[in-house]
């Protein structure tokens, strides 16, 4: 049986691990703030250049020029803006996932020694149910593990994706533009 000193320290790590997840939450919304303001006063400066440098031409072929330099530069702040927002986003995630995988370890691991506790003080001829109870709580065990790793590879491939089409998307627009 749990003793209530067990129960109220169980409850104490489970509202310390919830107010740190909470933090983290927070240290990624303030990431993400900082970069959308970084990204709009750097916009904002350039949008002042680019009017100015419009104002200033002379024919349509400089006009073009001008576009078509205005058109990569654009392109490859946008990657840089994904990216970093992507890396907030994704080092987010990679730290509430450790906090999560280390609390089930724990619980794994606790819930473990109950069932050991309960098959050391169970009656006589309860040795098949408690041996079906550690089979099912190892098949569990398997299952979360089996799970972690698909999340884990469907991750790093979501990840080797985005880094493809920025790449693709970077390299467009630098085509794009020498064409003009």
């Amino acid at each position: 049986m749990l003793t209530v000193e067990q129960i109220m320290a169980s409850q104490k790590a489970s509202i310390e691990t919830l107010l740190g997840l909470t933090s983290k939450a927070f240290e990624g919304v303030e990431k993400i703030v900082e970069l959308n303001l970084a990204a709009s006063k750097a916009a904002l400066a350039e949008s002042a250049e680019n009017a100015k440098a419009m104002l200033s031409v002379k024919d349509a072929q400089e006009l073009m020029a001008l576009q078509s330099a205005m058109l990569q530069p654009l392109a490859e702040k946008t990657a840089a803006y994904s990216r970093h927002l992507y890396d907030i986003a994704s080092g987010s995630t990679a730290e509430l996932s450790k906090t999560l995988e280390g609390q089930t370890a724990e619980a794994q691991k606790k819930f473990l020694g109950l069932v050991d506790t309960a098959a050391k003080n169970a009656p006589a001829g309860s040795e098949s149910a408690v041996a079906v109870m550690k089979s099912a709580v190892a098949a569990a065990n398997n299952a979360l593990e089996s799970v972690q790793k698909a999340v884990k590879q469907a991750t790093e491939a979501a990840e080797t994706n985005f880094n493809s089409a920025t790449a693709s998307a970077v390299d467009a627009a630098k085509t794009g533009a020498k064409k003009r």
